[in-house]
Order: structure tokens, then sequence, then C-alpha cells
């Protein structure tokens, strides 16, 4: 599954891939900066509805676009984590850097 990726109003929007390896890690890196940059975005989100395994290469393209995202004043929201996902965003502490939303509830942390 490739990453699929909208625009609207200044808001990118991310659709994650089924695996954010480190195959799918660096062409969203490369694909996310050239839209964030071209496009002025200022909210970017993270769509992971369709994610089922992410390792240490996908949590450090989050990581730096958290860091890019910051640096021009703009924010960074997951939303619809699986179980799986939510875990490994509290290990690693990704849900300190951005904006959580549950798969389950909609809730936003």
């Amino acid at each position: 599954m490739e990453c699929h990726y909208e625009l609207n109003e200044g808001r990118l929007t991310i659709s994650m891939p089924k695996e954010l390896d480190h195959h799918s890690a660096e062409q969203l890196r490369q694909e996310a900066d050239l839209l964030i940059d071209s496009y002025r975005v200022r909210s970017l989100v993270f769509d992971f509805s369709g994610t089922e395994f992410m390792d240490s290469s996908g949590i450090g393209v989050l990581i730096g676009r958290c860091r890019n995202m910051n640096y021009c004043g703009g924010k960074v929201q997951a939303r619809h984590m699986n179980e799986r996902i939510r875990k490994i965003f509290h290990i690693s502490g990704l849900h300190n850097l951005m904006e959580t939303e549950d798969a389950e509830d909609g809730k936003t942390e």
C-alpha cells in the first residue's frame, strides 16, 4: 500500500502505508518534506487507519516531520491508530510530540 496525500487549505493529511518500515520510510520522508515546503503546510495529519506495522525507521520519519513542523510553527496530529500503533507511540514517546486521536472513540489526547 502506498501513501496517499491530501492537501486542503494548509493541512496535509498523509494516509500511512500498511507497513511503515525502512522500505517505505525514505519515500515518505522525501514526499512529505517536498509537500510541506512547497505548499506551506501548517497542519500535518498522519492517518494510521490502514497501518499494521511500524519499525524504528518509521518512528524516525515521524520525529523528523514533527521537528520540521515545530520549526515553522505548525502542528502535527496522529489519527486512527490501532492498539499496536498506539503502543508504539507510547513506548517511543511519539505521543509527547504530537496530538493523538484514538481509533475507537475519536478522543484526542
